[in-house]
């Protein structure tokens, strides 16, 4: 059988599965009608909000779909059509089932404590990491299936990466804006606990949880691991020439699903460490994953390869090279999921310095949470240039290629660790809500406090996976650049990109300004919109007294209202700052710069990225940390010093430096789309 047939086989079998737990989860009691009237306001606030955001990207879509078919090819506009669906779908499907799940969570820790409720919150974080994986190799085997020309798939990635930006951002928005108004006011004015009922913006809370990590890591990642596929993809295709190196991306892909859906079996929790309960999934996926890697490399390259790398000349490759350099990527996903865990878990010296540094006000908090970040950005590099000198050592350029897919095939299980974030944290807020019993809270709360780690791990492994794969589609477009100029008779090869080039030099340097500005514009319109957040929430304290009695209701709907037009209004701009740049500097300064463009916007948006990702998670369980007891608890000073902190971090952790992901990849894919004009 074909691999593009067993990948679409895969694929399919990811979906099968995804509905599988479905059913599971939607077979478990939701509780009480008080729970339930809880969780339906955060289910429908979600799924409106989220209609409401696809139909304003799909104006973008649709006139982008159109100038694609005109400009380059009818099949480029159709799989970017398709790319866009999928994303979308992918995240749809994920944060309808995880708002279902935050209250059956809830009941099950109420009834059945930590041995129910884990496993129960990892199933259905689990549905979003299948529909991703699902989704993303059914779309690109299909397209080459059908087209046979992994350059015509190039569309389906740029499809994922656009959708995902809007996602990113407006997600981000929602979730941060909503986020800051409901801590400055409630826990730091007000003095009441983070899902108090009493607070306007509880809801508008909650919902945020699911639009920006729910459907925002669901999209982010489905265009990560689409662009890393076709990237490998393109680089088996120009440099080797052979269909075995074009479609053993797509072999890695089918295998990792089977190991992903293995692992999560793994996930079982019979007493002690919570966190190493979900590291057993993710452990057992990568080990099966290697296994399979090893059987399907040695099938398909039984005597090896020899090609023509861009800068080594002549290299001869052997299939046991090639399957070395599979497992650097899932030595590399070990590394950034330890790393981060490192700098983002209460147990470690990171955030105890965070929360020690509280005790004398925000300003230190500040300063030794922004220290925190920027070292958090130095292992991560090492292991992305340790794993991108070793893959090359093995296998040349189409080596860092196939670690970056090996990296990015166990995303299924990764996203299920992601999406069990957002489902503890609502079921502790509808724990809250409802007034289930302290007991319930308990388990809830500790649910809850390794969900911020694992949503902080899963940012780190996909700022990494994004700079694998931004580098990966950096090359497949410097080649397709020197193909092109070489079939109209021009000289222009890798070897040409040279910094000392006045061009080159100007499109680094844009393209490190990039990122910043992005962030900025994201961290912007989480301020205004989260200003507008307060202020309602004051007005509402000060106009119905009865609300701090119990006596009254808050406005909830007003907040949601606010927070939705604010992330769909302010999503715009950035947005068009990643589709237009790339294309200006390219028409204007000449495909060598745009070049330029990608490396730096590579290089600057990594580091910008991890400083962000791992700051504001950082911050955020130092204040957990205070919570659970430290330095006064509660109330202290100290505390309200690390929520001033984690109210900083959260637009870093949560909107500006998860975005950066698409970023990168948009602009790489747009690159690579619009090299035949270029040339």
């Amino acid at each position: 059988m074909e691999i593009p047939i067993i990948a679409l086989i895969a694929g399919v079998v990811a979906l099968v599965f995804a509905a599988y737990l479905v059913r599971n989860v939607l077979d478990y009691e939701p509780g009480n009608k008080k729970m339930v009237k809880i969780s339906e306001a955060i289910h429908q606030g979600a799924m409106a909000y989220l209609n409401r955001q696809y139909k304003t990207i799909a104006v973008f879509a649709g006139v982008i779909t159109i100038l694609l078919s005109v400009a380059i090819n009818w099949q480029t506009g159709v799989s970017f059509l398709v790319g866009a669906v999928f994303s979308g779908v992918a995240g749809y499907l994920g944060m309808n089932i995880s708002v279902r799940a935050n209250v059956r969570t809830a009941n099950a820790a109420m009834k059945g404590g930590l041995k129910e409720a884990l496993p129960l919150a990892f199933r259905g974080g689990a549905v979003t990491g299948m529909a991703v994986v699902g989704l993303g190799l059914l779309g690109v085997s299909l397209f080459y299936y059908l087209f046979r020309d992994p350059f015509l798939v190039v569309g389906f990635g740029f499809g994922g990466s656009l959708i995902s930006l809007f996602a990113r951002i407006g997600g981000g928005i929602y979730t941060k804006a909503a986020d800051v108004g409901a801590d400055l006011v409630g826990k730091v004015e007000a003095g009441i606990p983070e899902d108090d009922p009493r607070n306007p913006a509880v809801i508008a809370d909650n919902v945020g949880d699911n639009v920006g990590d729910c459907a925002g890591m669901g999209a982010d990642l489905f265009e990560t691991y689409a662009v890393t596929a076709i990237g490998a993809m393109l680089l088996g295709y120009v440099l080797l020439g052979k269909t075995s190196a074009v479609e053993y991306p797509l072999a890695l892909g089918a295998a990792a699903i089977v190991a992903s859906i293995l692992g999560i079996f793994f996930v079982r929790y019979s007493g002690g460490s919570i966190m190493g309960t979900l590291y057993k999934g993710a452990i057992a996926s990568g080990l099966i994953s290697a296994v399979l890697f090893f059987w399907i490399t040695i099938q398909l390259f039984p005597v090896g390869v020899t090609y023509s790398d861009p800068v080594r000349g002549a290299i001869d490759v052997s299939g046991l090279d090639l399957y070395f350099a599979a497992l650097v990527g899932l030595g590399i996903t070990i590394a950034m999921i330890v790393i981060t865990e490192y700098f983002t878990s209460t147990k470690y010296s990171p955030v105890k310095s965070i929360a020690k540094a509280s005790v004398t006000g925000p300003a230190t908090n500040i300063i030794t949470g922004l220290a925190v970040g920027y070292k958090s950005t130095t292992l991560p590099v090492l292991v992305v240039v340790g794993g991108i000198l070793v893959s090359y050592h093995f296998a040349g350029l189409y080596g860092v290629a196939i670690a970056a897919m090996a990296m990015l095939s166990v995303t299924g299980i990764i996203v299920a660790l992601d999406s069990y974030g957002p489902i503890t944290d609502n079921a502790g807020g509808i724990a809250e809500m409802a007034d289930l019993p302290e007991e319930t809270r308990k388990v809830t709360d500790a649910l809850d406090a390794v969900g911020n780690t694992t949503k902080a791990v899963t940012k780190g492994y996909a700022i990494g996976s994004a700079g694998l794969a931004a580098l990966a589609l950096f090359a497949a477009y410097m080649q397709e650049i020197s193909r092109m100029a070489e079939e109209v008779g021009k000289e222009i090869s890798i070897l040409a990109f040279n910094i000392a080039d006045p061009g080159v030099l100007a499109g680094l340097l844009i393209g490190g300004l990039i990122p910043f500005l992005f962030a900025a514009l994201a961290m912007e319109a989480v301020g205004s919109t989260a200003y507008k957040v307060v202020e309602e929430v004051r007005r509402q304290f000060r106009e119905i007294p009865g609300i701090m009695k119990g006596e009254a209701d808050p406005d909830y709907a007003r907040c949601v209202d606010i927070v939705t037009v604010g992330a769909l209004k302010k999503m715009s701009l950035p947005g068009l700052l990643a589709v237009a740049s790339p294309l200006l500097v390219g028409f204007l300064l000449g495909p060598l710069a745009l070049g330029g463009l990608l490396i730096g916007c590579i290089i600057s948006g990594l580091l910008l990225a991890l400083t962000m990702a791992n700051g504001g998670g950082a911050w955020d369980n130092a204040k957990k940390l205070i919570e659970d007891g430290e330095y006064g608890g509660k109330g202290s000073d100290a505390h309200k010093a690390a929520v001033v902190g984690d109210t900083v971090g959260d637009p870093y952790k949560d909107t500006a430096g998860p975005a950066i992901n698409p970023l990168i990849k948009a602009m790489n894919t747009i690159a690579i789309i619009s090299a035949p004009l270029l040339v």
